[in-house]
């Protein structure tokens, strides 16, 4: 049998496993996101908010990047899982500290103000980066 097709063999239900784990942790990471936050995103996304479109999608893409990281150097399922954990509690915090930094953030949020929406899209991404670097590193 061929070398590369042996390898396939062995590695595609790998690659399933990280890649299942890693989705998993993903919706597992933006589900606790709905709870920490005080308005529900996808309500507002729904009836029209841009805003909110703009801070939920920078909350999905900021969590892939460090958990995407994550996958790409793992060794195990469980360094997926043990620093994926660690990559979402870093980037949950990020939205607290974007509410720290703009004030009143849910009501602006709520009320579709892009700017405030822009901001956390800035915070939340460089956290991301910063949190897949140290991940990497």
């Amino acid at each position: 049998m061929d070398p590369v097709f042996q390898s396939f063999l062995a590695g595609f239900p790998v690659l399933l496993l990280h890649f299942a784990v890693t989705i998993a942790m993903l919706a597992i990471g933006i589900t606790i996101y709905h709870f920490v936050t005080p308005y529900h995103e996808l309500h507002l996304v729904r009836s029209g908010n841009t805003a909110a479109a703009v801070s939920i999608s920078a909350a999905i893409v900021g969590m892939a990047i460090p958990l995407a990281i994550c996958m790409a150097t793992s060794v195990s399922v469980w360094d997926i899982v043990i620093w994926g954990v660690v990559t979402l509690l870093i980037q949950i915090l990020a939205y607290r500290i974007a509410d720290a930094m703009l004030k009143d953030l849910p009501n602006r949020i709520e009320n579709g103000e892009i700017g405030a929406a822009i901001m956390v899209v800035g915070i939340k991404l460089s956290v991301a980066f910063i949190n897949a670097a140290a991940i990497a590193g």
